[in-house]
């Protein structure tokens, strides 16, 4: 199943919200949208395309009202998201969904573009569990691209999971936190072997976060 979302953020306005498949958004405030599942997605197969535009002097909060759970398919384990956030000058966007969790045997992967205008702001938040209660074997890919107008702001790419080739089973992470801000003028900070913080060179900061197990 192919899922498209749209969500457009307009100063004076409303957010309006165009949805096909098995996700749809409801405006829950003034500048507040929560996206819900219709329908079980992502399955192995399963493309979601999610793109979400804020223009000149306009805000938006994006949140979910639950965790999203990637299985596999009876033909493939592999599912793909695809997410844009466009920001004008001006405007405000805050991302933070509830976590995404790879089941058992199932693949995952995410891309996420982030094209930025001068004056704008952003915060996205991206969790990853791997596994549900028992479950170990699941894979999850992610890459993050942000620009601001013509400059790289940031080019990222982790993986996760379960590969009999790469991957030890008792000691690698099965846990992601990462937040992009933008801007942030923080210095860099780490906390022991797994979380840090690190400016980026274009402004803003990229924090990152590894484990077991998600934090509250």
């Amino acid at each position: 199943m192919r899922t498209e979302l749209r969500i457009t953020a307009t100063a004076g306005t409303l957010p309006h919200i165009h949805a096909v498949g098995g996700l749809a958004a409801r405006r829950t405030g003034v500048d507040t949208v929560h996206i819900i599942g219709t329908a079980a997605t992502p399955l192995g197969g399963d493309v979601l395309d999610i793109a979400v535009s804020v223009g000149a002097g306009a805000r938006l909060t994006v949140r979910s009202v639950a965790a999203t759970i990637a299985l596999p398919g009876h033909e493939t384990r592999k599912s793909m998201a695809h997410w844009r956030f466009d920001v004008a000058a001006g405007g405000e966007l805050d991302v933070d969904p509830e976590p995404t969790v790879i089941a058992g045997g199932a693949e995952h992967d995410t891309f996420t573009t982030v094209r930025l205008e001068k004056g704008a702001r952003l915060r996205i938040r991206e969790r990853i569990q791997i596994g549900r209660t028992g479950e170990d074997h699941g894979c999850w890919s992610g890459e993050l691209t942000a620009d601001i107008g013509a400059t790289p702001l940031l080019r990222h790419r982790l993986e996760l999971g379960a590969d009999t080739t790469t991957d030890d089973p008792l000691s690698s992470p099965r846990a992601l936190e990462s937040v992009l801000t933008y801007p942030d003028d923080r210095p860099v900070d780490t906390t022991g072997l797994d979380a840090a913080l690190l400016p980026l060179a274009a402004g803003g900061t990229l924090f990152t976060r590894t484990g077991r197990l998600l934090t509250r």
